[in-house]
């Protein structure tokens, strides 16, 4: 039986799945890389250590195995990343990553400058201190000498694949991040190109995320130990990746990830837009496309206040106290914008708050208020959704944060909606696995591979009462950041 690798090239780590064709996980490999800081709200890491990663962790996955067997790798990356190559394919300076803040004056310019209206006529999006565009705009302002270096301009995952490949590739669900893409059109948007002092032939050629990009080199391959007629499919970024991985293709499918960010993402066969750009229009892996609203620290919220504020590991002990009678009950709100905020608002000097604390306030409040803050944030997601006229009634859940049952029971009721898990929880390299197996010909398309291989095995329903009190207590939470945002420019 074939076997097939998935990357999930994270911010932390890389997560490398084995699976066969009938998409049981035969092993599974992480590998962690250090994230580099070199100022507040910077955020870079050098793309040779995703490489390195990658090279010990396949080896690793392939042990006890026939590697002859392999016929497949795809990929999911994170996303928006700035990763550039001299004319030697040399990496230029480390990776600006999707949580950078540096680009506030470049994002003020595209947005206010250019206009939004602009921006978002070539590209359905609107400028992001995430996107890779105001990164582009940045080094060219601070560090006009490796700009003019630049030969290739690739996004995380397209430096993985062309290490494997030799080729400069980009998949358009990746590509939708980067605001230089006509997403409608699914080209590259020669404004934008023009805008940040750009050449096309400096941009990777564009693939769908199941197409194959190559073959592997003879060096990937000896490296490996597997056949040179090993396929790369294009992959895809992580959000649409975990997609698939989830099932969600197709139309009207909804699927929420509580990751170090947070997503709901909402797949569609055809285009569309959120009026004010509220939520990202972006294409899709299963060759369609799909709405997505974004924030920048979900499950990295919990992560902070217990590893940081509370210096401990054991994060469900600290959820024992939140027992089912709290929920919908709790005083204290948490605004989940550690690092700025996305969608829906777009800010990058929004910062985290408690609010509502008392001398009776208990720790476990405190967590209580920490989960639900990420709940409410979703929540804001999914009203832009709701305003456009969508119905979503359920939606797969993925992300380590998914794993509490808690977390699972607090989304549930916030949103109102049932929420499916599905067997496997591995997201974007799974899905990386289901692209690979179509590029291969194992299955006819994206979603005939979702039909064969994703099945929910638990479902969380909201509890009537309980989603009554959330429904309030939302209400009071929406209300905390429009009184904050005007002292948030003076404090940050």
């Amino acid at each position: 039986m074939s076997l097939y690798i998935g990357i999930d090239l994270g911010t932390s780590a890389v997560k490398l799945l084995l699976v066969d064709g009938e998409g049981t996980i035969r092993n599974s490999v992480t590998k962690e890389y250090p994230l580099i800081i070199p100022a507040p709200g910077w955020s870079e890491q050098k793309p040779e250590d995703w490489w390195d990663a990658c090279l010990a962790g396949v080896n690793e996955l392939l042990t006890g195995f026939d590697r002859k067997d392999v016929a497949g790798i795809g990929a999911g990356g994170q996303m928006h990343g700035l990763v550039i190559l001299d004319e030697n394919d040399q990496v230029i300076r480390p990776a600006i990553l999707w949580n950078d803040g540096r680009t506030a004056e470049e994002v003020d310019y595209l947005n206010e400058t250019i206009g939004r209206e602009k921006i978002s006529e070539y590209t359905a999006n609107i400028a992001f201190a995430g996107f890779t565009a105001p990164k582009i705009l940045w080094m060219q302002k601070h560090e006009p000498d490796l700009f003019a270096r630049i030969k290739k301009i690739m996004l995380p995952k397209d430096y993985i694949n062309y290490k494997l490949t030799g080729v400069h590739s980009c998949d358009y669900s990746d590509a939708s991040g980067m605001l230089l893409l006509d997403v409608k059109n699914k080209c590259w948007s020669k404004e934008m190109l023009d805008l940040c002092s750009v050449r096309e032939e400096q941009m990777p050629k564009l693939f769908e995320s199941f197409e194959v990009i190559g073959t592997v080199t003879p060096e990937t391959a000896q490296a490996f130990g597997i056949p040179e007629t090993v396929r790369v499919v294009a992959g895809a970024g992580d959000n649409a990746a975990a997609a698939v991985g989830t099932g969600v293709v197709g139309n009207g499918s909804c699927n929420i990830s509580l990751g170090t960010s947070g997503t709901i993402f909402i797949s569609s066969e055809a285009f569309g837009e959120c009026p004010e750009n509220a939520l990202h229009a972006f294409a899709h892996a299963d060759g369609g496309f799909h709405l997505m609203g974004c924030m920048l620290s979900a499950a990295s919220c919990n992560k902070w206040f217990c590893d940081e504020i509370l210096k401990t590991k054991d994060y469900a002990a600290e959820q024992v106290d939140i027992t089912d009678d709290k929920l919908g009950k709790n005083r204290v709100f948490f605004l989940p914008y550690l690092m700025g905020e996305r969608s829906p608002i777009n800010d990058t000097d929004a910062r985290g708050t408690f609010t509502g604390l008392s001398m009776d306030t208990t720790r476990s409040d405190i967590m209580q208020a920490v989960l639900e803050g990420v709940a409410f944030a979703i929540r804001d997601s999914l009203e832009e959704a709701k305003n456009i006229g969508l119905d979503i009634r359920n939606s797969r859940l993925c992300g380590g944060g998914a794993k509490s049952p808690l977390w699972r029971k607090i989304m549930a009721n916030v949103l109102n909606i049932t929420l499916e898990i599905p067997q496997s929880e591995e997201g974007p390299g799974y899905g990386g696995a289901m692209l690979a197996m179509v590029g291969c010909g194992e299955y006819a398309s994206v979603k005939a591979c979702a039909d064969a291989l994703v099945h929910v095995t638990k479902c969380i329903e909201p509890d009537e009462e309980i989603a009554a009190l959330y429904e309030d207590r939302y209400n009071k939470f929406r209300k905390i950041y429009p009184a904050m945002k005007e002292l948030f420019k003076e404090i940050k």
